[in-house]
C-alpha cells in the first residue's frame, strides 16, 4: 500500500506536523506499507478558483499548483488526513485542498487523525460528512490525540515513553487506525481490479 499522510495545517508553529511525523513513522513499520508525508505548505493553493465543481467539469484546466497537488495525491492507494481542530472544525487550508479534488480519492480509503482539546472530535465529524462527496471510503476508526499534542511527543513526532505505555492511549489507537486503513486499502484495490 502506498500511503500518503497529509499535514492538514500550514500555520506557523503548527503541532500538526509533529502528529503527522508520528503517523508516518508508525505507518512505515507496517508490512507492505510505503508511507510518505505530504505537506500542504508545499502546495500553496489559492482559494478554489474554478468556475465549475471539479467533478462536473470535463474541460477542467487546474492552475499549476493545483495540478501539482492533484498529480501528487493521484499516486497513492490510501490517505491519512492529520488535522487540528480550529473553532470546532478542521482547518481552512485542508478544506481548500479537498475542494480541488475531483476523482483522486475515488474508492480509496481515507483515515482520520486529529488533535486538539477534545482530540479533534468535531473536526473528524465534519470530515466524515465531506469525504463521501469526494467518493472516498472513510475508515470507520479514527485516532484522537486528546490534549496538547506537543506535551505528548517531541518535534520529530516521537511519543514520550509513558504515553506509549498507556493501554488505551494514542499509540494503541493509531495502530488500530493504520491496520484498518491497510485492510480497506487491500480490499478496495482488489475490488477496483
Amino acid at each position: 500500500m502506498k500511503l500518503q499522510v497529509i499535514i492538514g495545517s500550514n500555520r506557523p508553529g503548527r503541532v500538526t506536523e509533529r502528529v503527522a511525523k508520528w503517523v508516518n513513522s508508525e505507518a512505515n513499520k507496517l508490512s507492505d506499507v510505503q508511507s510518505e508525508l505530504v505537506d500542504l505548505l508545499d502546495y500553496p493553493l489559492p482559494f478554489l478558483d474554478e468556475p465549475i465543481s471539479p467533478q462536473y467539469n470535463p474541460d477542467r484546466k487546474p492552475n499549476q499548483v493545483a495540478k501539482k497537488w492533484l498529480d501528487k495525491i493521484s499516486s497513492a492507494d490510501a490517505y491519512v488526513l492529520v488535522t487540528p481542530e480550529y473553532n470546532r472544525g478542521y482547518s481552512a487550508v485542508l478544506k481548500n485542498a479537498l475542494d480541488y479534488i475531483a476523482f483522486e480519492f475515488k474508492q480509496k480509503p481515507v483515515a482520520l487523525v486529529a488533535h486538539g482539546s477534545t482530540g479533534g472530535a468535531q473536526a473528524v465529524a465534519h470530515l466524515r460528512g465531506v469525504l463521501p462527496g469526494l467518493l472516498a471510503v472513510t475508515v470507520p476508526v479514527a485516532t484522537f490525540v486528546i490534549g496538547g499534542a506537543s506535551d505528548l511527543m517531541d518535534e520529530e513526532g516521537v511519543l514520550k515513553e509513558e504515553v506509549k505505555a498507556r493501554p488505551y492511549g494514542p499509540q494503541t489507537s493509531l495502530t488500530r487506525t493504520l491496520e484498518e486503513t491497510k485492510w480497506y486499502s487491500d480490499a478496495l484495490a482488489a475490488a477496483r481490479k
